[in-house]
């Protein structure tokens, strides 16, 4: 069976787009998701994305991480499928229903609003989410928020310095963290902006990741380091975050159509 495919990204955060609301595709195996994200041996990406029919909205958003994984949310994929939508949309995930907003600036995605409860993020047992009590070699006292995903958050000199390839696995994989967590280093430049990098769970190092933008700028606001919108720059690009006096998150930002495909599924099955 051919199934065409759209080769998308946000800020170089890449996506491949299965579109099934209209088309009946196959049953996607974590399996099949692990071949198609591959460099080397399928297509490619940061994460795989699955749009299918929703009953709360405009269509349901389904996204894999490159090891197969199901994940809530994903910003730069919320901008990129409204971008294939090709105007405003209520997009269903499993963190929540978001909605985008095409904009002179890029694609606007209202994030809904952000959760601290430690039961919320979630941890192995209860402590305060804004200091957490712990740490890992050179990285101490971290946030955390979920904005539809999980996230903790280190405040440092220079993000830049810090050796994520080795930290990045090591947090991720905590036992304080029963479902896993994306790990971010963040460097406060002035109230209106910050330097970023992320470590997403099943991923890796990315370019570019929307929701620790978020999460990262919800962050530093509660710790009073930056004003109520900032810009968040990534190795990618920038990202504008903005939270708002009702607690909704907006982050605006570019996406990108690379390329259209098709794909023989019995190949990757």
């Amino acid at each position: 069976m051919q199934v065409s495919f759209t080769k998308m990204h946000g800020l170089g955060n890449d996506f491949i787009v299965l579109d099934g609301r209209e088309t009946n595709l196959p049953p996607l195996r974590p399996s099949t998701a692990q071949m198609l994200a591959d460099r080397r041996t399928g297509i490619g990406c940061d994460q795989l994305i699955l749009l299918e029919p929703s009953n709360s909205a405009d269509f349901r958003m389904r996204i894999f991480n490159p090891d197969g994984s199901e994940v809530e949310a994903c910003g730069n994929a919320s901008r990129a499928v409204g971008l294939l939508h090709g105007r405003d949309a209520k997009i269903e995930t499993a963190g929540g229903i978001i909605t985008a907003h095409m904009t002179d600036q890029g694609i606007a995605v209202d994030m809904g609003t952000p959760r601290f409860g430690w039961d919320a993020i979630p941890l192995g047992y209860a402590m305060d989410t804004l200091s957490m009590p712990v740490g890992w070699g050179e990285l101490e006292n971290p946030a955390a928020v979920n904005v539809g995903n999980p996230h903790v958050i280190f405040f440092v000199e220079d993000c830049d310095a810090v050796p994520m390839e080795n930290l990045g696995p090591e947090i991720e994989n905590d036992p304080l963290f029963p479902e896993r967590i994306n790990v971010n280093v963040a460097t406060v430049i002035d109230r209106t902006a910050i330097r970023l990098r992320v470590w997403e769970r099943g991923a890796g190092l990315t370019r570019a990741c929307g929701t620790g933008a978020c999460a990262t700028a919800i962050a530093a606001m509660r710790r009073n380091l930056v004003d109520r919108s900032v810009t968040v720059h990534l190795p990618g690009g920038p990202l504008q975050i903005d939270w708002g006096d009702d607690q909704r998150i907006t982050m605006t930002g570019p996406a990108t159509t690379s390329f259209t495909g098709s794909l023989d599924w019995s190949a990757f099955a």
